[in-house]
């Protein structure tokens, strides 16, 4: 399974022949001036939330693309009324797709368009085939709830986590949250876009492997596969 990190927390993968992109915040990035957003395909876009650092290459890449949008209904409302395809969730809701399930799963953190307007409750997904089986927890604060994504889907395989601190958790708690959703694998998302959010990357990759775990801090840009 191929993953591809295009910066904050946009992350691309390819399961089942269908292409994913998670939270397209791209050309706004000045991290991530290298990369050609208009080379980014997506037969899905799953939105965690409605902030401006989640969305922003949204439209462009979705009218390109043709692609479907997945969230919440408020999101799945705001592009449907602009003419977008999509599939609305909510939390503890799944859904059945061509690439395989997704689920819709809690988060501790604000959503809101930039304009203001409401963008209904936070979450992150848990999506699983034949496969793979990976949680994206968008952003979120460390949460009792993640206790439950174990229970109630398939083991992960790896998880993709904000570890930035200030707006979500930090690493630190990203470790506890690992220990919560049983995964030894991470992907690191949510951190040095800017200044509230620069970490330590070699303290933070210590603490997970101080508890068995490994943290991947995948360069803008970078693919691997998992």
């Amino acid at each position: 399974m191929k993953v591809t990190f295009y910066g904050h927390a946009c992350v691309a993968l390819e399961t089942k022949g269908q292409k994913l992109l998670f939270d397209p915040f791209i050309s706004p990035n000045e991290m991530a001036t290298h990369v050609d957003v208009d080379s980014i395909e997506a037969d899905y876009i799953l939105l965690t939330h409605a902030h401006g650092d989640h969305i922003a290459d949204a439209e462009s890449i979705g009218k390109r693309c043709e692609s479907t949008f997945i969230s919440n209904f408020e999101i799945i409302t705001h592009y449907g009324n602009k003419g977008f395809k999509g599939h609305p969730l909510a939390h503890g809701g799944k859904a059945s797709f061509p690439f395989g399930t997704a689920k819709y799963v809690n988060a501790i953190h604000t959503s809101s368009f930039p304009d203001g307007s409401y963008g209904g409750q936070p979450g992150g997904f848990v999506v699983w085939n034949d496969e793979t089986c990976f949680y994206h927890a968008g952003d979120t604060a460390l949460t009792m709830d993640m206790k439950l994504i174990p229970q109630t889907c398939p083991k992960l395989d790896f998880a993709i986590l904000p570890i930035g601190d200030n707006f979500t958790m930090g690493y630190e708690d990203a470790v506890i949250a690992a220990e919560f959703i049983q995964a030894d694998k991470i992907i690191g998302i949510h951190y040095d876009t800017f200044g509230f959010i620069k970490i330590d990357q070699e303290a933070a990759k210590k603490a997970f492997a101080d508890s068995g775990k490994e943290l991947i801090l995948l360069s803008i840009g970078e693919s691997i596969d998992l």
